[in-house]
């Protein structure tokens, strides 16, 4: 019988792949996935250290986890923890003193090692396992082929960061931007492509620097990609995540007009609307610049409509600066957004800046923004009653012949509709909108 694993995923889409990698390198070594922690020989959590409370939700899944290998000990189970992903790299030391049950620890450039490290701890029990290099070699080089697993697939083109907001524990954890050879990525994306996505998710920290270089070594920007990928017979719908505002360059602005493939949805984090605060942030675009590079996009595409990052309660933000934050969402009008109070990373430039504000204050305007920014999703939800929209099916509903997709702007819609839709492009007809997710019928 096949050893089990069980993998629980924190934080954003880039650990999502990094999950379903994993998952591929595992099941490549003899393992079988299941969904029940209980049922594991092998927990694996794959963590994000962007906020604190994720951090700490890692700490106490941790604990969980060891009570549940103690129970399968006492039946004569062995039981293998293992952390991967951002808060090792930044936290391995808390890991090793504050959980010193977990057999082992890779940062985000080491997980393909599982087999070798996995290997290790079966032959010497008792003892951690921590690697948190920054290997030479990227481990892309390494990794097993990909595969879909549904109409809707991701693929890492560039990892890293070199911008070192303020706030941020990316540059430190993930390292020095790495760009994949665009004949890898093209390569991949193919294969994909043949078994089964219709829809491709560039990933990249901070994907819109992505310099990956073609068969003649020159390197090749990521309108270039897009470009080549759009070329590609089967793939109907491209995606990419996360862009850096500064680094939006016209090539990019017109592959949004001239490729009907790239959706009109584009995911832009500003993160405050004051300049003073942009500046303190160390972000390399001030409000002004911002706004040029939304104006020129939509000039591009009419059609593409916008989501965003804010971060409210940074060191030094006066009323003003927070007023400037929420006339710059009436300005855009984004469609969808993701917003955090402040809270201090260890390591980090702002963690130790003056002026570090109240919880009660952070909430307040954390509480003020989000409503805002609530309202404008609504309003553009409710203004698709009635609209028809092409939705990939990629998952099965609650309710019985129910299923779930998502339209080009990233909503969530259910609709009743025969399971050989899933996977599957459809027309469908919005009939209700709700804050969160559409409902609709299939034309």
């Amino acid at each position: 019988m096949s050893e089990k694993y069980f993998i629980k995923t924190f934080g954003c889409q880039m650990n999502v792949y990094d999950s379903h990698r994993m998952s591929v390198i595992l099941e490549n070594f003899g393992y079988e996935a299941t969904d029940n922690q209980k049922d594991a020989d092998l927990v694996l959590f794959n963590t994000c250290h962007i906020r604190e409370k994720a951090a700490e939700k890692v700490f106490s899944d941790l604990g969980r986890a060891y009570l549940i290998k103690q129970e399968r000990a006492a039946e004569g189970k062995n039981t293998i923890i293992g952390v991967t992903g951002c808060v090792v790299q930044a936290e391995d030391e808390q890991i090793a003193k504050r959980a010193p049950y977990v057999d082992f620890a890779l940062g985000p450039l080491t997980y393909h090692r599982l087999p070798e490290i996995l290997t290790k701890i079966r032959r010497k029990r008792g003892e951690t396992v921590i690697d948190t290099d920054f290997p030479a070699e990227a481990k892309f080089d390494f990794l097993p082929e990909n595969r879909s697993e549904g109409g809707c697939s991701f693929l890492a083109v560039q990892e890293g960061c070199n911008n070192f907001c303020t706030y941020c524990v990316v540059p430190y954890t993930r390292g020095a931007e790495y760009s994949r050879p665009v004949k890898e990525v093209v390569d991949e994306a193919k294969k994909l492509i043949a078994t089964g996505t219709l829809e491709l998710n560039l990933l990249g920290q901070n994907v819109n620097s992505y310099h990956g270089e073609d068969e003649n070594g020159k390197e090749r920007n990521l309108a270039y990609l897009l470009r080549k990928l759009a070329e590609l017979d089967g793939l109907k719908r491209l995606r990419y995540t996360t862009s850096y505002p500064a680094d939006v360059d016209d090539d990019l602005i017109n592959c949004h007009r001239d490729l009907p493939q790239l959706m009109p949805y584009l995911h832009l984090p500003v993160q405050s609307g004051s300049d003073k605060i942009l500046k303190a942030m160390n972000r390399r675009h001030n409000r002004a610049q911002y706004l040029e590079v939304i104006e020129k996009l939509k000039k591009a595409n009419d059609k593409l409509r916008f989501s965003s990052d804010f971060i409210v309660g940074f060191p030094g933000e006066t009323d003003d600066d927070f007023k400037q934050t929420l006339s710059l969402v009436n300005e855009v009008k984004y469609i969808q957004a993701f917003s955090f109070k402040y809270s201090r990373r260890p390591g980090t430039p702002a963690a130790v800046m003056p002026n570090q504000l109240e919880e009660k204050v952070k909430k307040e305007r954390l509480d003020e923004l989000q409503t805002l920014l609530f309202d404008y999703q609504t309003k553009f939800n409710e203004a698709c009653v009635g609209k028809t929209f092409e939705v990939l099916f990629e998952q099965q509903g609650r309710h019985k012949g129910q299923l779930i997709g998502r339209t080009p702007y990233m909503q969530n819609l259910h609709a009743k509709a025969d399971t050989n839709m899933l996977n599957k492009i459809v027309d469908v007809k919005v009939e209700q909108a709700t804050t969160n997710s559409l409902s609709g019928k299939v034309i």
